[in-house]
């Protein structure tokens, strides 16, 4: 077997353009999933070029997790000082909670900045430093790697720690949802789909997925009440009322097919939200049934992004 070293190639090579190349190849579903993957974090793309006085910011985000606003600001060469006056002044303007800039190199002084940033601030911000790089073994295609070089003081374990949580501070209830998120996160690792990643767990009923457009998403969810697990899409776009009504006049009979006959589109008049769901009977904290559970959720949350995805990116 031959081996061969591994090459840096230099970004602007494959990506000539931060506006017209590299920040659209970002805002792609995978590749913005592997900057999440670096960073502990699910983000959706809400707009590209934002504008707003001074400037645009090249990519609004949401934290499919927590709801709160991500700006991330591409830089295809050295970090410098307009970069990081736009990463401030962008947070403000947009309402920002998690600031990423990402730049070929960071200047010591900068990624100094970004510690500094994150030890001064309030901890529901959070600074990142990102390299780009790309990297090549002999004649291979080229593959994308993401350096975190500066973020918030123990992000790794403060992450950990939200999802998890010292098993003191939870109730039975949140400690059986916790355990059973993560052992669905697992059998998700072991059954991988081309269609959609988990959430990282919570203690919490639901999980959200995301579908690709701010103002849907998808939620597992487990109710122990009821005894029923349950997908839902939800619909929280400017006028949820108006895109509903559209999609279900042309989409809902298809989706009684593609789908499943029992799926329920509702209105919901009395809410802001629209949604879409579709219910089975079950025990969460059945563990003989669990992994049935979990290739339910499994084949019907893909039925549900097979369908949906296509559909919202074109409305």
């Amino acid at each position: 077997m031959k081996l061969s070293k591994i090459k840096e190639i230099a970004p602007r090579t494959y990506w000539h353009n931060e506006a017209t190349d590299f920040t659209p190849w970002l805002a792609e579903e995978d590749n913005l999933a592997e900057l999440s993957e670096a960073i502990y974090l699910d983000l959706e793309v809400v707009s590209r070029e934002e504008r707003m006085d001074g400037g645009r910011a090249d990519l609004l985000c949401v934290d499919t997790g927590t709801g709160k606003n991500v700006i991330i600001e591409n830089q295809l060469e050295k970090t410098d000082p307009d970069h990081l006056g736009r990463i401030l002044s962008y947070a403000a303007a947009l309402n920002a909670n998690t600031i990423i800039w990402i730049a070929t190199e960071f200047d010591e002084q900068y990624r100094a900045t970004i510690d500094w940033l994150n030890r001064v601030t309030d901890e529901d911000f959070n600074f990142f430093g990102i390299e780009i790089h790309l990297l090549q073994i002999g004649e291979s295609d080229c593959a994308p790697q993401f350096k975190v070089v500066a973020k918030p003081n123990g992000w790794q374990k403060q992450v950990k720690a939200s999802s998890k949580q010292e098993a003191g501070e939870l109730t039975e209830t949140k400690k059986a949802q916790l355990e059973y998120w993560q052992h669905f996160s697992e059998y998700m690792s072991q059954n991988r789909s081309s269609l959609f990643r988990p959430q990282s767990p919570l203690p919490q009923h639901w999980m959200n997925i995301a579908i690709g457009r701010a103002g849907f998403y998808l939620s597992l969810n487990v109710n122990s009440r009821e005894n029923k697990n349950t997908i839902q899409l939800w619909i929280n776009t400017d006028n949820p009322k108006e895109t509903f009504d559209k999609m279900s006049a042309k989409h809902k009979e298809c989706s009684m097919t593609a789908i499943s006959p029992d799926i329920d589109w509702q209105r919901l008049d009395n809410r802001k939200q629209c949604v879409v769901s579709l219910s089975r009977p079950f025990t969460f904290t059945d563990k003989a049934t669990e992994q049935e559970q979990f290739r339910w959720f499994k084949e019907i949350t893909e039925k549900y992004v097979a369908f949906f995805k296509p559909i919202i990116k074109n409305l």
